[in-house]
């Protein structure tokens, strides 16, 4: 059984498919009907006007109406695209177990517990006949799918086939002969009872109530299952009926029972849990399907596709019995197939198919017998097919040349046991034996030539080039070399059903029940796909993009995982091979299809992927390639400008010329909508590119005086702006005035627009402290005592606003070549030349609304009226001489359709910081780059580093380090600019070297030498600070070769050592009431690995504390030490043989140390405790400290950087490392 879709709910006691949708009704025991897609697997509607159970559901088959019946005795007619109930028939008394439409009259028939079957007419919505006979419930009544006959199952043990061809004559009988046949009905009626419905057979043989009856599609044969657990078949002609026989193998009630619309079976199901599959010809069980704890109480067949459903106590299962997929193999122009038992042959350049030979199958025991797979070998003409016989075989079959067109000679198989077989090479096979996972590689005689084991366990084997084989597994495939017997590539991967790979074997698709995964020949993923209908196939067309089908559609998928739909199919199809606009397919029949498709998207988008532009051009001109979609994809992929000649609706014509900068095309479509909105968004883009002439055009159309004003201000536009000022005056706007006149800087407007506004004080104040003394006076003695006094000891200043440094005209345009789409493509559709000479005869102040009539004080009118007309007689007002177009606009045309030799500026490049880190691993050029957060990644990630606080300062100063900062204009912001390494001026300009770093190898070598010195001279504090300094400083170091790579690891050794060192002298000093551990760390600090100076100087150090505290035999131990370094100091040795002569006359130890100078230790960096050899110990995965196992996941105390013991790869401070 192959299920294909379940549902989990109550007892499901009615189904019906409806016969064009993949839509099923599910009619359940607590009221509610379902209305389910099972392709999709969702649930569409459900309706619960019922009081308590549905028994019976049925589709009508050409109307959007069902009907369903219940056991609150009503039958109900719903109509599923109003989502209602249109109508309730009553009449039954009892409960009611089925409900079915006729396919042709408008007729529902009905039985019920009431021990009739009524006929009703849904259109007159009355009862047209009763039938009556059976004395106990009757549990189901179905029309014949052909005839005028209906059958009826009962609990009187019975099955009835009643006659209604008096109904159908009265409903068909023209309208005179109605009066006669009612008169004669009623009189028959009187004799005899009803003739509308008669018993014409009475099928006696169940020993236990039936449940369930149904007729043969097409043969005179009835189906019945009864409560005596047994199934009995029924052949009936004109005169009689008889049982044909009886199929046992139920264990309780037989249920439902029903031939299969398709194949000549008879299915089962009852309340023993299980669905039973009959040969209906040979009437012997073919197939059980069992489930554990649901009784199955109902079955459904689709009219026309192999889909069957069944309703059990919690849900209900849509499965079909048979796999109807066609096993076959392409191999160049040609196909081989197997239909019907027969291998066939097809020709795809002639479309001419071929029977060649039959394939001999034992009588079927079970379903799914079929070849499942096909694998061919063109230059020996073999053909391998695999089917689920004996839980898996395959057969070889060896073609004759001559038996194309006969199909005629039966040649014996050469057959074997294996989950599956491809042939690997022209005369070898590959079978996969699953009991020792091994796979076995056979030759045309079917005899084995060599066994490899795969080193995983896999259930499937296909074909992966000469000699590999792809193998899969539970969670992933394999590639699997047959002769090195390696695996050579691997993918994780959900289950795999099918493997299509492409025509250069180059990629492969991996198609699965609900996703596609494209991979190329190193199993190497490209891209995954999720469908929510089922895959079904694919192949590989010639441009490399991979056509599939789902259950509902012919798909495209692009290498970068792009899809979308090419057509619908109203049937499943198998791709079997892609060739230009053809798709050839086979379907469920085995037929050949070819399909057209159009390849034009997928082929637009394939071009756009790859860069082609000249196909692009070419499609573009040539084709009609238009739709939301593909505007939504070209914008998406950065090709706005493209999409621009897609678009004829103007909005979206302004929003993709604004998006590709394309100035010109915006202004056209704003004009066009003419709104506020889009006049003001024109203006920003224009402001960006600097077009002043198109900013100021758009902020007069809007009337947006303010900014217009300050357009002026920094163009340095005075004439305009005082043209401004006056405006304002003429419009009352006082505030406009003010700042009009402030950006002019002209003071006397300013003192005479403060006052006409009644500021006195103000204007009084601006007067003074310009020196207008006589203006000044003047409104001194207009204001009297309220004269305003001005702030002692100020100087005031000048406030004039500076001078642009740009003025007028538009920014200059970056000149860039033109691009494959420009020229070419501008202006598709459209007269370029006319819109041109539009934007250049314009008057740029057509639409300026210089003078507000109503919001005037009435005196003024005249006086503005006569100024305005008096500045056009002058200077022409706000035409076209005063505005300054971009010289480009009067440039002749070079081209007809060449719009502008201006372009926009091309997008920036990728910034150098980036640049920086695209290939860098080292995380001192990330730091430089400004990217702290990879750089921390990289340091955690090769050293383990967890702490950042001691790197911080460094990486702030890489970063400043490795940029320069050149200031320009005042008002403009700072350029920065990168500093690289090993920059000359004979470089080239578009190659980019590494950042320039602040830190050099050299730096940390001349700290360490100041380490030393201060170590020397005791200075230990100091010490320690420039070793950890060094310490911090080597992650952020970047060094040229090999050999200085080995000089900073070593400089770490030497470095790690003399902190640990002092760290622990520093720690005695603090130490003063404990002289054991002090003398153990004087002790442990001799074992550190130091200069020889500074060696002898821990040694007398040591031995000199071991003395004073009575430990002689220890203190001799350091002296003879002391004494082997050769001390250059006299006065050491004397003080070293001094203390060997104590020694020798007392070789005692006052107290136990912890130290055993005879047995190899390291000391622990945190702890300080010998960690002798053969003892555990973890490291830091940066200095190498060794500590003791109960530090691990601490912080390392010697470098204050890492984690101990977490893994690290290891320092990266070189290109040379990466090579």
């Amino acid at each position: 059984m192959l299920t294909k879709f379940e549902t989990k709910s109550n007892r499901v006691k009615g189904l019906s498919f409806h016969s064009k949708r993949p839509w099923i009704l599910a009619s359940l025991h607590s009221g509610v009907i379902q209305l389910w897609d099972y392709r999709m697997g969702t649930l569409i509607d459900r309706f619960d006007e019922h009081d308590g159970p549905v028994r019976g559901v049925h589709f009508h088959k050409s109307q959007p109406l069902f009907v369903s019946g219940g056991d609150d005795y009503k039958i109900k007619v719903w109509n599923y695209k109003l989502h209602r109930c249109l109508f309730t028939l009553l009449g039954h008394l009892d409960y009611i177990r089925t409900v079915q439409f006729h396919h042709e009259y408008p007729w529902i028939v009905s039985a019920s517990d009431d021990q009739t079957i009524r006929i009703w007419n849904w259109q007159s919505r009355t009862c047209i006949a009763v039938l009556t006979g059976h004395n106990h419930y009757v549990m189901c009544a179905l029309f014949h799918p052909k005839e005028d006959l209906v059958v009826s199952a009962s609990l009187d043990q019975t099955v009835r086939v009643w006659d209604i061809g008096a109904l159908k004559k009265k409903t068909v009988a023209p309208a005179d002969d109605i009066l006669r046949l009612g008169q004669l009905s009623q009189m028959n009626t009187d004799f005899f009872g009803g003739v509308d419905a008669v018993v014409k057979y009475v099928l006696e043989g169940h020993d236990r109530g039936v449940n369930w009856a149904s007729f043969h599609p097409t043969l005179p044969l009835i189906v019945s299952g009864a409560d005596d657990r047994q199934v009995k078949l029924w052949r009936m002609n004109d005169t009689k009926a008889w049982e044909v026989d009886t199929m046992r193998g139920h264990m309780n009630n037989v249920s439902c029972v029903l031939f299969h619309s398709r194949q000549d079976i008879i299915v089962s199901n009852s309340e023993d849990k299980s669905i039973r599959v009959w040969d209906a010809t040979k009437r012997t069980g073919l197939q059980t399907f069992r489930r554990e704890h649901d009784r199955f109480w109902i079955l459904a067949c689709h009219p026309e596709m192999n889909l069957m459903a069944a309703g059990h106590d919690s849900g209900m299962i849509v499965f079909k019995l048979e796999r109807e997929r066609p096993a076959f193999s392409v191999s160049g122009d040609s196909m081989y197939y197997v239909k019907d038992r027969f291998l066939r042959f097809y020709e795809f350049s002639t479309q001419k198919d071929t029977q060649v030979i039959p394939i001999r199958r034992p009588g079927s025991t079970s379903l799914n017998q079929g070849a499942r797979t096909l694998s061919y070998s063109p230059t020996e003409n073999a053909i391998l097919i695999c089917s689920d016989l004996d839980g898996g075989s395959y057969e070889l079959y060896i073609i004759p040349k001559d038996s194309f067109g006969r199909g005629e000679s039966v040649q014996e198989a050469k057959k074997g046991i294996g989950g599956s077989a491809v042939f690997v090479a022209r005369n070898r096979f590959a079978v996969l034996d699953k009991s020792s996972n091994q796979v076995l590689v056979k030759n045309l005689k079917n005899e084995i030539v060599k066994k490899v084991a795969i080193p995983i366990i896999v259930d499937s084997i296909f074909y992966a080039g000469t000699g590999n084989l792809l193998c899969r597994a539970e969670d992933r495939v394999i590639i699997f070399d047959l002769q090195q017997r390696m695996i050579l590539a691997e993918l994780q991967i959900s289950f795999v059903r099918y493997v299509v790979w492409s025509n250069d074997m180059e990629s492969v698709a991996l198609l699965s029940k609900h996703s596609i995964i494209i991979a190329n020949k190193k199993l190497m993923n490209q891209c995954t796909l999720h469908e929510t209908i089922r895959v079904k196939s694919g192949a590989w067309d010639d441009n490399g993009v991979f056509i599939y089908t789902t259950l509902t559609h012919i798909k495209y998928c692009l290498p970068n995982g792009d899809n979308g739909i090419i057509r619908t199919v109203d049937v499943p199809v198998y791709i079997t091979k892609v060739s230009a606009n053809t798709m050839y397919c086979l379907d469920r029949d085995g037929k050949n299809r070819a399909i057209v498709i159009d390849a034009t998207e997928y082929v637009f988008k394939l071009s756009l992927l790859k860069k082609r532009y000249d196909h692009v051009m070419s499609m573009i001109r040539s084709s009609e390639l238009c739709g939301q979609a593909m505007i939504a994809y070209l914008q998406q992929k950065g090709f706005p400008e493209v999409a621009l000649h897609f678009v004829r609706d103007e909005r979206t014509r302004f929003n993709l010329a604004l998006e590709s900068g394309n100035i010109q095309i915006a202004v056209a479509s704003a004009k066009e909508i003419d709104e506020k909105d889009h006049w003001y968004r024109l203006g920003v883009e224009a402001l960006r590119q600097g077009n002043a002439g198109i900013v100021e055009y758009a902020y007069q159309r809007t009337k947006n005086f303010e900014r217009l004003s300050f357009l002026y201000l920094i163009t340095g536009n005075m004439d305009k702006l005082s043209k401004m000022l006056k405006i304002a005056e003429v419009k009352d706007d006082v505030m406009g005035e003010f700042h009009n006149a402030l950006y002019l800087g002209d003071i006397k407007e300013r003192v005479k627009i403060l006052e006409n506004a009644g500021h006195l004080p103000l204007a009084y104040i601006t007067a003074s402290v310009h020196g207008l003394h006589d203006i000044a006076e003047r409104l001194a003695a207009e204001l009297g005592d309220d004269i305003p006094s001005l702030p002692k000891g100020r100087s005031p200043t000048l406030l004039i606003p500076p001078s642009p440094v740009l003025c007028g005209g538009d920014w200059p345009l970056l000149r860039v070549m033109r691009g494959v789409f420009e020229g070419g493509l501008d202006n598709v559709g459209r007269n370029a030349q006319e819109e041109d000479e539009e934007a250049a005869d314009a008057d740029w102040g057509e639409d300026l609304d210089v003078v507000d009539l109503e919001n005037m004080p009435n005196g003024d009118i005249s006086m503005a009226l006569e100024e305005e007309a008096h500045e056009e007689n002058d200077e022409g007002g706000w035409d076209l001489e005063d505005l300054e177009l971009p010289p480009e606009m009067d440039t002749p045309k070079t081209a007809g359709n060449a719009h502008s030799s201006v372009f926009v500026a091309p997008t920036p490049g990728m910034p150098v910081s980036q640049i920086w880190i695209q290939k860098s691993s080292l995380a001192a050029e990330h730091a430089a780059a400004g990217n702290f957060d990879t750089a921390m990644r990289l340091l955690s990630r090769q050293l383990g580093i967890r702490n950042f606080t001691p790197l911080k300062q460094l990486f702030l100063d890489l970063q400043v380090g490795s940029h320069s900062y050149l200031p320009t204009f005042s008002s403009v912001p700072v350029i920065l600019v990168a500093v690289e390494r090993g920059w000359t001026e004979s470089a080239s300009p578009n190659v980019r070297s590494p950042p320039a770093l602040v830190f050099k190898f050299y730096q940390l070598e001349e700290k360490l030498k100041a380490g030393y010195k201060a170590t020397t001279s005791g200075k230990f504090m100091e010490a320690l600070r420039l070793f950890l300094s060094i310490l911090h400083t080597i992650p952020l170091i970047v060094v040229d070769s090999r050999r200085e790579v080995d000089d900073v690891k070593e400089l770490i050794i030497i470095v790690k050592e003399y902190v640990l060192g002092l760290q622990m002298e520093l720690k005695r000093r603090e130490l003063k009431d404990n002289p054991v551990r002090q003398q153990e760390l004087a002790a442990y600090f001799t074992h550190c690995n130091l200069q020889p100076p500074h060696m002898r100087l821990a040694l007398l150090n040591a031995m000199t504390v071991c003395y004073k505290n009575g430990n002689l035999m220890t203190a001799a131990n350091f002296a003879r030490r002391l004494l082997e370094s050769n001390p250059t100091n006299e006065n050491q040795a004397k003080t070293a043989r001094q203390v060997l002569q104590a020694a020798e006359r007392n070789t005692n130890d006052k107290v136990q140390l912890n130290y055993d100078f005879r047995n190899p230790f390291v000391v622990c960096g945190a702890t300080y405790v010998p960690i002798y050899r053969g003892q555990k110990d973890v490291s830091c995965p940066y200095c190498s400290s060794r500590f003791v196992p109960s530090q691990e996941g601490q912080l390392c105390t010697v470098c204050d950087l890492a984690v101990v013991g977490s893994d690290a790869s290891g320092l990266l401070c070189s290109p040379s490392q990466m090579r």
